[in-house]
């Protein structure tokens, strides 16, 4: 065990461990930075290992993979350990490729990453409060089993999801849905064991006019190691006008994970819950359980393979989409994605497209870049602002509008932020903590030695 102390000043403090976060600490622990990582969780990971989240949505633009670095190296290990397959082809083609992977293996290799980047990891602990003097965090206050402390850093990256730091420290935020502050619905996730595959797949084949999206698709379903599929729509209205569903949502989707007959399901719909208001968010945890459990019976009676299934369990936490964004010194937009812009401060690419779930109910918002195979970039100006100046976002509450974050949130993207987010500190702390003075030439040029593709 790595030696802590409340009275050290960090290099680099992280302040939540999930993919973003992670990453961002391995990246500056990679470049010699002293790094705390607090995560109020058992362990590192996120949504995807505290979410039940799953598979990893997408590392590829078309055939080509524009994600790589220290996210990459997350799935070599994975696939070495025998905890995921690697990417192969969505059945569904919504993206090129996707990633199963196994969330239990997940956490011990980002228990050994951060391990051998020399990062010290605290659990258990919560943020409650930044102190801020003269532009700058000066240390943040957090509650745990030791009672409250202060933890100070020269650096600091809220890779929190929420922008709990920033908010705490008086940056300026935005909240969802720029017409009304809506949120995208939160979504408890559920999984099961002993699907039966081969029968959703013959389900599928015999009424293949009632699956949109594997019509043109379907030799997939024979050459994929691991199914995905989504449809069902006929049988979720109806149930739904009798009152067995309240789930404000048109389909079942359900992607298989790196163990074959074991699927994640994506389908339940929390709305009109406020992921950063703790009553709300506690009601969204029941709420969630109980739509799991009316979907639980929906399955059993309507979705061939389903009959004999274990349910291995609902998410042990909701999964959130969207809630606090950074008000950055630049703001991406559903503009800068769909036309595919380019920056000269390019920190990470990604091809997600704008992916937006009804902040009201049924219906699902979906827009993709123009020409297949190809990918948007983010600039570097999205991590930080300039009221704070040693303070950088991570992963989903980047500067960005509605409908962009709505493609950035996803874990590859995510991951990809995060390792952009880490060698700025880590460069950064070696300065006068000043985030935006870090040299953009030096920063790309240390992403591309620890593996990050950049080019435009």
């Amino acid at each position: 065990m790595k030696e802590f102390g409340y009275d050290k000043q960090y290099d680099v403090i992280v302040a939540g461990g999930g993919v973003s976060g992670t990453v961002a600490a391995i990246a500056a622990g990679r470049l010699g930075a002293d790094v705390l990582i607090l995560e109020e969780g058992a362990y590192l990971g996120g949504a995807l290992t505290g979410c039940g989240v799953g598979p990893m949505m997408t590392f590829h633009a078309g055939e080509k993979q524009v994600i790589r670095g220290i996210m990459e190296e997350i799935v070599e290990r994975l696939k070495t350990d025998g905890y995921s397959t690697g990417h192969i082809y969505d059945t569904m083609q919504y993206i090129s490729y996707l990633t199963p992977f196994n969330s239990e293996g997940l956490k011990v290799v980002l228990d050994e990453m951060t391990a051998e980047a020399g990062c010290t990891v605290l659990f258990h602990t919560f943020i409650g409060a930044a102190v801020c003097g003269e532009g700058k965090i000066e240390s943040l206050t957090v509650c745990n089993k030791d009672g409250i402390h202060s933890v100070s850093a020269r650096v600091y990256i809220d890779g929190t999801g929420d922008g709990d730091v920033a908010a705490f420290a008086g940056a300026p935020m935005t909240k969802g849905r720029e017409s009304d502050g809506a949120a995208q619905p939160m979504t408890m996730n559920m999984k099961y064991l002993n699907v039966d595959t081969e029968a959703i797949k013959e389900h599928i084949r015999m009424h293949i006019a009632d699956f949109s999206r594997h019509q043109g698709n379907e030799e997939l379903m024979d050459t994929v190691s691991r199914f995905s599929f989504c449809g069902f729509q006929d049988e979720f209205r109806e149930a739904r006008e009798r009152g067995e569903l309240e789930i404000r949502r048109e389909d079942v989707l359900c992607f298989e994970t790196d163990r074959p007959r074991e699927y994640i399901v994506n389908t339940t719909r929390i709305i009109d819950h406020d992921a950063v208001n703790a009553a709300s968010l506690s009601d969204a945890e029941v709420t969630g359980r109980r739509q799991c459990r009316q979907l639980d019976r929906f399955l059993r009676r309507h979705v061939p393979g389903f009959q004999n299934a274990v349910l291995e369990f609902t998410g042990p936490r909701v999964g959130v989409r969207g809630s606090r964004q950074l008000s950055g010194k630049y703001t991406l937009t559903a503009e800068d994605i769909l036309e595919r812009r380019s920056f000269d401060s390019v920190i990470a690419h990604s091809a997600y497209p704008i992916d937006i779930h009804n902040p009201k109910g049924v219906g699902t918002d979906s827009r993709f870049l123009s020409e297949k195979g190809t990918y948007y970039s983010i600039p570097y100006e999205t991590l930080y602002c300039e009221e704070i100046k040693n303070l950088l976002a991570a992963g989903r509450c980047i500067s960005a509008s509605f409908e962009a974050q709505a493609a950035i949130r996803t874990t590859p993207t995510a991951g990809a932020l995060g390792h952009a987010a880490g060698v700025a500190a880590a460069l950064a702390a070696k300065g006068d903590g000043d985030v935006s003075k870090v040299s953009r030439n030096e920063l790309q040029k240390r992403l591309k030695e620890q593996g990050a593709y950049l080019d435009l």
